[in-house]
């Protein structure tokens, strides 16, 4: 059976001497995998480049009743990213948020909404110049509103704790211990503020900008308890001092 769709390259593993694993986020099917040829024909050396980090691609593939793994007929570019590689900046932050969205998408589930907001975001992301730093930070954080755990940002005001269980600001601090303190809750607060127009208006130190990361992490691991360890977080961390 043949299937075409466009897709995001997630991550690519080695499977054999032969075939590597691709995972994609796809737009009809959700994540996917894909058998990646290692072979040194002329084919397999034109394909493989493709399959880095955010590619943006259209894929011709097949795959036999039974299977999960899709086997590739035709791969193409859509959209040629120009600064995703070759900024530093850009390059780490890419790699970060690939390994996170491979780690939280493992249902081969389509959301074609979410597709949508990736490919526009990437692009966004691409582009942009002022603000790359916040990318990241505010990406993550629009994320949550898929994920089903969006804090409520009704109720922020001045002084008041946000109880990360619920998701909410509080006026007192929550009985149980994951809460953010007033003055953690305000620069979280922040991200509210935060639109894919006005990324370079903020301005964050490294402590702080650190500290809302951990915040973002703590957040999604209580609420993906089965989240695996990031291991690019480091690398972050590294990045931004």
């Amino acid at each position: 059976m043949l299937d075409k769709t466009r897709g995001i390259v997630l991550h690519t593993v080695a499977y054999s001497d032969k075939m590597s694993i691709a995972q994609l986020y796809t737009e009809r099917f959700g994540r996917a995998s894909y058998l990646l040829p290692q072979s040194q024909n002329r084919r397999s050396r034109l394909l493989r480049p493709l399959f880095s980090p955010f590619s943006f691609l259209e894929i011709d593939s097949e795959r036999q009743a039974g299977q999960d793994i899709f086997r590739i007929r035709e791969a193409r570019q859509v959209e040629v990213w120009n600064h995703l590689r070759t900024d530093p900046v850009k390059n780490a932050v890419t790699l970060f948020l690939a390994e996170m969205l491979t780690r939280l998408f493992r249902e081969p589930e389509a959301n074609p909404t979410f597709f949508d907001f990736l490919v526009q975001s990437i692009r966004l992301f691409d582009m942009m110049e002022e603000g790359k730093a916040n990318f990241h930070l505010w990406f993550l954080f629009r994320l949550t509103a898929f994920l089903g755990f969006f804090p409520n940002t009704e109720h922020y005001e001045e002084g008041r704790f946000f109880d990360m269980m619920e998701g909410v600001f509080v006026a007192l601090p929550p009985t149980h211990p994951h809460s953010l303190s007033p003055h953690e809750a305000a620069i979280f607060a922040r991200l509210m503020r935060m639109n894919s127009h006005n990324l370079g208006h903020f301005r964050f130190n490294r402590d702080e900008r650190c500290a809302i990361l951990e915040q973002i992490n703590r957040y999604y691991r209580l609420h993906q308890p089965d989240l695996p360890e990031i291991r690019s977080l480091e690398i972050m961390h590294e990045l931004f001092e």
